[in-house]
């Protein structure tokens, strides 16, 4: 990956993962500012199926404050989240950019090595200190193995 073709790590919502992948998460509510980097491939998780964007994407129901319709289904793009993000711009975004984002940031920071009771500890520190909002998303984080 060249230096044009990662986030800036300073950015707002780009979490750093251990193995230095870096990954933005966003608040779908918030448009992005006029000339911010695009990413290459976005994970949305939504109630209801996203907007299109102009670049490739995936989308996992996932309805607020709630946990993924299809777990399954959630895992398998997470790992792809991961896997990306060693050479893509990668995105993860929900409305507010905080419950299911931090969550799926966690589930992804366990795929990178991060021990899961740890998880939602590191994307708070990290990501958004309100990130991971409810006790089923933190249980769900915990049992992402």
């Amino acid at each position: 990956m060249t230096d044009s073709e990662e986030w800036d790590e300073q950015a707002p919502g780009v979490l750093r993962l251990p193995s230095g992948r870096l990954i933005r998460g966003r608040a779908l509510r918030r448009p992005l500012e006029a000339g911010a980097p695009v990413p290459s491939y976005g994970v949305y998780l939504l109630g209801a199926e996203p907007p299109e964007v102009p670049w490739e994407s995936g989308w996992i129901r996932w309805p607020d404050f709630r946990l993924p319709a299809d777990r399954a289904q959630a895992r398998a793009m997470l790992a792809e989240v991961w896997r990306r993000a060693a050479s893509e711009r990668v995105e993860v975004a929900c409305g507010g950019g905080r419950g299911r984002t931090g969550t799926a940031l966690a589930c992804v920071a366990v795929l990178d090595g991060v021990p899961a009771a740890e998880a939602v500890a590191y994307v708070r520190r990290h990501y958004d200190r309100h990130a991971v909002e409810t006790p089923w998303q933190r249980r769900y984080v915990r049992r992402f193995s």
